[in-house]
């Protein structure tokens, strides 16, 4: 048998594609081969978690050739010396060809089996790990009936008794191309870990995919490349940003690294804009102004490098343009929105103006136009933002998240971040990234500004659109990881904590990239 490798986890495969290259492949090869590779790489990675015998492995076994997977698996690790239960929730004569031979390799192992209602009288203290093997990518209606109460159970003994969850493929319940449980009233598999065969999949990377996912790897099932078709989609690495993480010659100036304009801080709202601008700084702007709706203060206290004017006099031609942030929906900030359309030529719309797009169909026009002119735009949804845009819901949009940023793209003729866990950057071409980076502490006010600024900062070097906005992504995200590795969060952390690790992050990856030693 050929040997089973674990795959970059960066190229992301639509179901609809995984089943094309899988159908390809099996039909080059002998009959059960994938789903014997698929149990040997499933059995490999278990053992990983496992650490030690002697140890006990629940394996749950539904319909399909996912059961079938899940009992080519437990034989292996029967005839490791695990001990091993099956709870078996399918009847055997409907299994496929492949998935009884599976079957049938198992009984003649040390595998005990056990029926749908095991989990109401097993001990489950004993448990080491927990493999599921309920429902793969074919699921297309929620788990209901005795298996919904199956799944509702492991979850919660899983959480109660701690033991991992290994799933196969994908966590039963979960739409592996959205990231969505499937239907209203579904449920699905809390996994610690999972297991994904042939290509990685965007739904365990989006949506409510990390809450399900766990941690994700990648058995290729030493598919042939002939079969291998180009992902739909990838995930974040920072290969991607080779270009804009260059180091910096010793022979530059301010000017070297572009202008920054904030643009917003309306009445009661001067903390949005100062956020954002405060980001543009350090993340290495050349030189940072904000442009207020409402009367300027003086200054910046905290940062004084900080340049204020009024929004209506600010040059919006010579600067990278952020425009949003507190910006408000009064007359004079629609005036200075259309002011923007028409002269920045990069340009990030964030928050208010979003809203005041969705609502006049003159702005949209502006905003489509730009694409002529060659002008850089980048626009930063949240879902009810992204559904003001497209005049839908934010559960319509939820739904399908990678389908709504392509949309959304391909309608302005921009680059999308549609925010959220995993974050969806689409440009207008369908090309998508998905961020891999984040955690819950930035679900809290003034985040959303701050990745405004960081994208106008590394926009204003003349950056690609879509890499800009991957890359100021992936460094908001890297850096509320960071801090909650430190132990700040993620309950708590505050927006001006995240600007400080932002900067952090940024110089460590430009370290990174070009294999600095140690500063002298």
């Amino acid at each position: 048998m050929a040997p089973t490798s674990f795959l970059s986890k960066n190229a992301l495969y639509s179901v609809q594609q995984i089943r094309a290259m899988e159908k390809a492949a099996a039909a080059s090869l002998p009959p059960e081969t994938l789903m014997r590779r698929a149990g040997a790489a499933a059995a490999v990675f278990a053992r990983s978690l496992l650490h030690r015998l002697p140890a006990s492995v629940l394996v749950l076994a539904g319909p399909g050739d996912n059961g079938g997977d899940a009992l080519e698996t437990a034989h292996l690790l029967a005839d490791d010396g695990y001990a091993v239960s099956v709870m078996l929730c399918a009847d055997i004569g409907n299994f496929s060809a492949d998935a009884q031979k599976c079957h049938q390799r198992a009984l003649s192992s040390n595998v005990q089996f056990f029926g749908a209602d095991y989990l109401g009288q097993a001990r489950p203290e004993q448990w080491a790990l927990a493999i599921d093997g309920l429902f793969g990518i074919g699921l297309s209606r929620p788990i209901s009936g005795a298996l919904h109460d199956v799944v509702q159970q492991l979850n919660r003994l899983s959480a109660l008794y701690r033991f991992p969850v290994l799933s196969l493929d994908v966590p039963s319940g979960l739409n592996a191309d959205t990231g969505q449980i499937v239907g209203q009233q579904g449920i699905a598999v809390s996994a610690t870990h999972t297991l994904t065969f042939i290509g990685n999949k965007p739904g365990l990377h989006t949506g409510s995919g990390r809450d399900y996912a766990g941690l994700v790897e990648v058995a290729d099932l030493a598919i042939d490349k002939q079969f291998r078709q180009a992902p739909k989609a990838q995930l974040s690495h920072q290969m991607m940003f080779a270009a804009m993480l260059a180091p910096r010659l010793h022979n530059s100036n301010k000017g070297s690294f572009g202008d920054v304009l904030i643009v917003g801080g309306a009445e009661g709202m001067a903390g949005a804009v100062l956020l954002s601008a405060r980001a543009a700084a350090h993340c290495g702007a050349g030189r940072t102004f904000i442009g207020f709706v409402a009367e300027p203060p003086a200054y910046d206290s905290q940062n004084p490098e900080l340049m204020f004017r009024r929004a209506g006099d600010a040059d919006f031609s010579a600067a990278a343009v952020v425009i949003g942030p507190g910006l408000g929906q009064s007359p004079e900030a629609k005036q200075v929105l259309e002011k923007a359309l028409r002269q920045a030529k990069k340009l990030v719309v964030d928050a208010d103006a979003l809203n005041l797009v969705a609502a006049d169909s003159g702005l949209q026009d502006l905003l489509v136009a730009r694409a002529d002119a060659a002008h850089s735009t980048i626009l930063t949804p949240h879902p009810l933002e992204a559904a003001r845009l497209l005049g839908s819901t934010s559960a319509e949009i939820q739904a399908d998240r990678l389908h709504a940023a392509r949309t959304l793209a391909s309608r302005f003729k921009a680059t999308v971040v549609l925010k959220g866990s995993g974050s969806v950057i689409a440009d207008e071409n369908g090309n998508v990234v998905i961020n891999h980076t984040g955690n819950p502490a930035l679900a809290t006010a003034g985040t959303g500004d701050i990745l405004a600024g960081i994208c106008g900062s590394l926009l204003a070097r003349n950056a690609n659109a879509a890499e800009v906005a991957a890359l100021a992504v992936c460094l908001h995200g890297l850096a509320a990881d960071k801090l909650v590795a430190h132990g700040i969060g993620p309950i708590g952390v505050t927006s001006a904590e995240l600007i400080q690790a932002v900067r952090n992050c940024l110089n460590e990856m430009l370290a990174d990239s070009s294999g600095a030693a140690d500063v002298y």
